[in-house]
């Protein structure tokens, strides 16, 4: 592929993952991966601050969820609302075609510890950005973070079984806010079980 060709973040990132797929991420380089992808050095510090970026994005997915949990119906109580946020990422982000790559990302995340931590400050700033939409439609600081919280999970739960390939994103999402608001709704957390 020439360098003129578009999709320089698509390529980099598929080029990246597959990079350490092969030869794990210590010893895979920003050149090797540029490489890869057909491009240049200086193009993959253009879309990436480094290497761990290529895997993470660049914030648009936080932006995609917050507009989507802010514009969720009036009548939607604060988990409604996010389950409404998570069924729009899943119809613009987690795509059908998106899935093998998003399996092939868990498993080079889960074998790096350095990957893990990028992965849970994403988590954090997802749970942020869902609090913040719900904030913003009114919801109280306590009640909006204890949604987000529980959507944060949700969305993991989903994440799992749509990147597993058990589910679409959109269905995965419904069953884990469904399942999550059942097992807060029981007496799972009451009683005098030490924790």
């Amino acid at each position: 592929m020439g360098r003129w060709e578009p999709n320089a973040p698509e390529r980099l990132s598929r080029a990246a993952l597959e990079l350490f797929a092969e030869r794990g991420y210590e010893n895979t380089t920003v050149i090797d991966i540029a490489a890869r992808a057909g491009l240049t050095k200086s193009t993959f510090f253009r879309h990436f601050q480094d290497k761990r970026e290529v895997l993470f994005g660049d914030g648009r997915l936080a932006e995609l969820l917050r507009a989507a949990v802010a514009g969720a119906p009036p009548s939607a109580g604060p988990l409604e609302a996010v389950g409404w946020g998570l069924e729009a990422v899943g119809r613009e982000a987690f795509t059908a075609a998106r899935r093998e790559f998003a399996a092939l990302r868990r498993s080079v995340i889960a074998a790096h510890p350095e990957l893990q931590e990028r992965e849970a400050l994403k988590g954090i700033a997802l749970t942020a950005a869902m609090a913040e939409a719900l904030k913003g439609r009114g919801v109280g600081a306590l009640a909006a973070r204890v949604a987000a919280a529980l959507g944060a999970l949700a969305m993991n739960i989903a994440y799992e079984r749509w990147s597993g390939g058990e589910a679409d994103f959109g269905e995965a999402a419904r069953e884990a806010i469904a399942e999550v608001r059942a097992a807060v709704g029981t007496s799972a957390f009451s009683g005098s079980d030490p924790v």
